[in-house]
This record gives C-alpha cells, sequence and structure tokens, in this order.
C-alpha cells in the first residue's frame, strides 16, 4: 500500500492496474485501518480519475455474489447530490419493468438521503432481503429484481469503519453505482457533480459497458430534471458523445422543484402509487423523463421525445400499478 500512498501524496493519479492492486488489497483485508484512511482521503483530495474508479469497480464485481440476469438494465445513481428527493430512479426501474424492460436494480439504504432504494422498496412492500437464484426468478417472471448492495458486497466490510470515520464522499460512492452484481451491461447513470461526467463515461468504457447515459442537471440533481437542462454523457459502442436535454423543448411544464422533494419511506412509497395510479403531477413527469432515458440505452427507442412521450401515456394509464401489485406479491 505505501508506494500507492506515497503517489497520492504526491498527486499522482494511479492506472487501472494500480488501481486493481490496491482495491486487492483493500477487499481482501490486507491493508490497516490507517492505510484505508489516508487512501481514501489521499485520493478525494487529489481527485478521482476514471482508471481508478474502473480498477475498483473491477474488484467490487469480482469479489461480489453473482446474480446471472441477461439483457438487464439499472437505473443506480451515485446519490448524495443532497436534495433530498423522491426516489426517482427506483420509481423509473419499476416503471421500466413494467413496460417490458428487464431492470437488475441495485441499490441501498439511506446513506446521504431520508430514504434510498432500499428503504422507498420496503415502504412498497416489495421484499429486498433476496438470493440470487431469487432475484433471477424475479427478473423472468415480473422484469424486475432488486440486489440489496451490503447482501451482496460482503468484502466492503474492511472498509466499513473507516468509511463512517471520514463521514464523507469517497471513491467508494462512485464505484457502488458501478458494481452490479448483475454485472449490466446498459445502465443509466446520475452523478452528483458535473464534474464526473466524461470521468464516469470513461471508467464505464474500460469496464465494457454497451450503452450508458451518465446524468447530472444543471439544477443539481443525479437525475434529469423537469425543470432545468440535463447535461448527458452517452457511452455506446465503444463512442462517447454529449447530449443535452431541455424540459422546455419537451414541453414537459413541471411547476415547482419543492413538488420533488421526499421524506420518509412510507412518505416516498405513497407518492409513487399516487403516479402508478395515473395522478399527473411534476413528480410522474421526472419519472417519465429518467425512464426514457432507460428506453433509450435499452435500444427500444432512438428518438428521446418518442421515448419521453410512451413513458407519459403509459404512465397516465394506472397500467404500472398492477403491474407494482405483482411485485408486491411474489
Amino acid at each position: 500500500m505505501e508506494k500507492f500512498i506515497i503517489k497520492l501524496k504526491n498527486k499522482e493519479n494511479l492506472s487501472f492496474e494500480e488501481s486493481k492492486a490496491v482495491f486487492e488489497l483493500l477487499m481482501n483485508g490486507k491493508a490497516t485501518d490507517k492505510e484505508i484512511f489516508d487512501f481514501l482521503t489521499l485520493l478525494s483530495s487529489k481527485g478521482e480519475v476514471s482508471e481508478e474508479i474502473a480498477g475498483g469497480v473491477y474488484v467490487l464485481r469480482d469479489k461480489a455474489k453473482k446474480v446471472n440476469a441477461h439483457n438487464c438494465i439499472d437505473t443506480c445513481g451515485t446519490g448524495g447530490d443532497g436534495k433530498n428527493t423522491l426516489n426517482i430512479s427506483t420509481a423509473s426501474a419499476i416503471l421500466l419493468s413494467s413496460m417490458g424492460i428487464k431492470v437488475a436494480k441495485h441499490g441501498n439504504k439511506a446513506v446521504s438521503s431520508k430514504c434510498g432504494s432500499g428503504d422507498v422498496l420496503e415502504g412498497l412492500n416489495i421484499k429486498i432481503n433476496l438470493q440470487p437464484e431469487d432475484i433471477e426468478k424475479q427478473i423472468i417472471k415480473n422484469n424486475f429484481g432488486f440486489m440489496f448492495a451490503p447482501n451482496y458486497h460482503s468484502a466492503m466490510k474492511y472498509v466499513g469503519e473507516t468509511r463512517k470515520k471520514i463521514g464523507k464522499r469517497t471513491i467508494f460512492n462512485m464505484i457502488g453505482p458501478l458494481s452490479s452484481p448483475a454485472s449490466v451491461e446498459r445502465q443509466v447513470v446520475g452523478v452528483f457533480d458535473k464534474k464526473l461526467l466524461n470521468i464516469f463515461g470513461n471508467a464505464l468504457k474500460n469496464l465494457k459497458i454497451k450503452f450508458a447515459w451518465i446524468v447530472n442537471s444543471e439544477d443539481g440533481l443525479d437525475e434529469i430534471s423537469p425543470f432545468a437542462k440535463t447535461n448527458i454523457i452517452q457511452l455506446k459502442n465503444n463512442e462517447i458523445s454529449e447530449i443535452t436535454i431541455d424540459p422546455k423543448e419537451l414541453n414537459v411544464n413541471a411547476q415547482k422543484f419543492e413538488n420533488l422533494i421526499g421524506g420518509n419511506a412510507k412518505f416516498n412509497a405513497s407518492k409513487i402509487i399516487e403516479i402508478f395510479k395515473g395522478e399527473d403531477n411534476d413528480f410522474s413527469k421526472a419519472v417519465c423523463l429518467n425512464s426514457a432515458a432507460g428506453l433509450i440505452v435499452s435500444e427500444k427507442y432512438s428518438n428521446f421525445n418518442e421515448a419521453y412521450e410512451n413513458t407519459r401515456e403509459f404512465i397516465l394509464s394506472g397500467k404500472a400499478f398492477d403491474h407494482l401489485k405483482k411485485l408486491q406479491n411474489d
């Protein structure tokens, strides 16, 4: 570890192979608490680069309990945007599954918000503590399976105490969303900082992802926003390009940001139920925008406007609520 820590002290970036070597030590319990602390804090103060993130993801995926799911997408973002919004990406994942898209959703309980994906799914009476074979069956039957991160990344136990001691975001907040136990090849990834867009795009390129959108809105969301332009890095067939989505051009007509503010798991679950029953509001529009991104990376649509209109029509029909009831009963 010492040689890597010296490099970071000198503000030198680690290569993909060096990052893999460090994370092998961390995930095998072969680093001391002080080494872990120094590595994470020095890396954070230098600023993480794509090769470092990709190396961490490679090792975390390698150590994870595996889920064999094919042709699935994930909608797991970094969180940490500090906005305490409703669970947009989780609602989008369920909506996509109700529209026939296979979703292997990776997530956790709340870390930097009041209600994480695991919390709101429990609030919806959807089981989150499932073994890989159960998740595989759920995806085949209902197009939706949720992988509760702590059950799949046991190697994280070696760094848990030090992360708590640091008390701030570290590289683990960045590698978590990319470390799907189902090794998905298609992702919509929200990031809390615009500076991470290209970094994540290049990290995913290193990891051989087929199609991804990495999104960050100009009003600070790690989602596609119904109120402000959203900057997107698209990774498709190893090519990176930039896209901007403007809700004004799409005639989204959302009213005010406060309508997206969430609360506890019970409150957020009730809001998902409302929009799945067909209630039209700003939350419904936000979920449709992010679901449309899922339709694009799944290659069901190539035109975002058409994808958005399709999700709007579908959610207002109330069909998503029937699908939700199936998820609750299994």
